[in-house]
């Protein structure tokens, strides 16, 4: 699996701008429940506005699915070629559960890992393609590289059909589903439905 540089800037004590780390991005998680991803973090910020003066590493403890309350989240998801035999015997709750995230998991969806976040997510596909599997089959869609795609709280699954390595960039920025909404309808999916 890839391995990525991560370049973190600062300022010394005089306010020069100057490199605080260059090494290799070093938390990231692949698990055994979902074979051929693996996940990298390169920056986590708690927070809106996001601090550029405070700590020089952000990517400390457990690995999380979501940023965190008013935060983001800067990583990179490689996605390996599916197979589909395997894929249909893993368990999509077990898997997301490793992350803090097994109520996030669409139960009885047509893809494993079907999912959705209280986020808006900023995605660049940097390598291969990807099929962004949504509710509806026809609503699928096949991304390759250099496309761009803004998931904005809704149920998907990233599903790998082709030949080569798919290398994902994502932002995940916590969410709400407007800004003016009150309690729990703050979270989930939006009603759209008419009275």
């Amino acid at each position: 699996m890839k391995e990525f540089r991560r370049v973190v800037t600062g300022h010394d004590s005089t306010g020069r701008a100057i490199i605080e780390s260059d090494q290799t991005a070093a938390q990231f998680l692949e698990r055994p429940n979902r074979p051929g991803v693996r996940l990298t973090n390169f920056w986590i910020s708690d927070g809106t506005p996001a601090e550029y003066d405070g700590a020089t590493e952000t990517c400390t403890g457990d690995f999380t699915l979501h940023p965190p309350a008013n935060g983001s989240v800067f990583r990179c998801v490689e996605f390996q070629p599916e197979d589909p035999e395997v894929m249909a015997k893993l368990d999509g709750a077990t898997a997301f559960a490793e992350m803090g995230a097994a109520a996030n998991i669409v139960e009885g969806a047509r893809h494993p890992f079907m999912h959705r976040t209280d986020s808006v997510d900023y995605a660049l596909v940097l390598t291969g393609e990807i099929w962004m599997l949504m509710d509806d089959p026809e609503d699928d869609v096949l991304l390759k590289a250099g496309d761009v795609c803004i998931q904005r709280g809704t149920n998907h699954a990233w599903s790998n059909k082709g030949t080569e390595t798919c290398i994902i960039m994502f932002v995940l920025n916590d969410g709400v589903t407007t800004r003016d909404a009150r309690g729990d309808a703050r979270r989930g999916i939006p009603n759209r439905q008419q009275t």
